[in-house]
């Protein structure tokens, strides 16, 4: 049964990366610790797995089409090191309540990020080395507490404000998440004998199975329409996080 369940809420997060390009480890997290009850600790670490495989899978057409920044990409990797390695030292000891209510935090400003105004088309520019250094570190650190590789801060960055094409964005954004996902899962290594992995694998194949699929139909939706719908459901998710957190505890 709950392979079963797991197979339909992979199917579900797909969807989303699919129809959206966002939002695996948002929807991963929640999704392993009110439906299959992981902690915090196991589920933030499980949806690394699960994003970087997802995220890793979604970079072959990208690279084929060379739509992908690698000096921006493994810029922000490299120099995000720091705070990746060292938040996912921290997460394990903080309490389940902290980093519920902090992932509960980003889901809003991911939220939010979603919300913003359509993109449009400028000259491309460089990210001057500082702007990088603090995006990087960014990414990095809510990567290593929460689990979510950060693509829903780095393409709006490279597009709103450093007019990357949105291809090139999303290609870059999906390999930053990769390696940064990587690093994460890695530096979480303490916890992975305490892992139920069935559920996790389950999720992952069913996820990437269905994102390729959903992704051939995303033209044929209003993209303003999907991201407004994903954004009411992160805030919802936001908000179910917090009161089962501090109200019905």
């Amino acid at each position: 049964m709950d392979i079963t369940l797991a197979l339909a809420s992979g199917a579900f997060i797909g969807a989303v990366l699919g129809f959206v390009g966002a939002g695996g480890a948002m929807l991963s997290v929640p999704i392993l610790i009110y439906i299959f009850h992981f902690s915090p600790s196991h589920a933030t670490t499980a949806a690394l797995a699960i994003v970087f495989i997802s995220a890793l899978s979604g970079t072959i057409p990208k690279f084929r089409s060379k739509d992908i920044l690698y000096r921006d990409a493994f810029s922000v990797w490299g120099i995000g090191l720091v705070t990746n390695v060292g938040a996912s030292a921290l997460s394990k000891h903080l309490s389940p309540d902290v980093i519920v209510t902090g992932f509960a935090g980003v889901l809003v400003v991911a939220a939010l990020s979603m919300l913003r105004s359509p993109f449009k088309p400028n000259p491309e520019r460089r990210i001057p080395v500082g702007v990088l250094v603090v995006i990087s570190l960014i990414i990095g650190a809510i990567t290593g507490l929460f689990g979510i590789g950060g693509g829903f801060l780095a393409i709006p960055i490279l597009v709103l404000f450093y007019n990357t094409p949105q291809n090139k964005a999303a290609g870059t954004s999906l390999l930053i998440i990769a390696l940064n996902c990587f690093t994460a899962f890695i530096a979480h290594h303490s916890v992975w004998h305490e892992i139920r992995w069935s559920i996790p694998t389950a999720i992952t194949i069913a996820s990437v199975t269905v994102a390729l699929l959903a992704s051939h139909y995303s033209v044929k939706v209003p993209a303003t329409i999907l991201r407004r719908a994903f954004a009411i459901l992160l805030i919802l998710i936001a908000v179910y996080s917090m009161a089962r957190t501090w109200l019905i505890h």
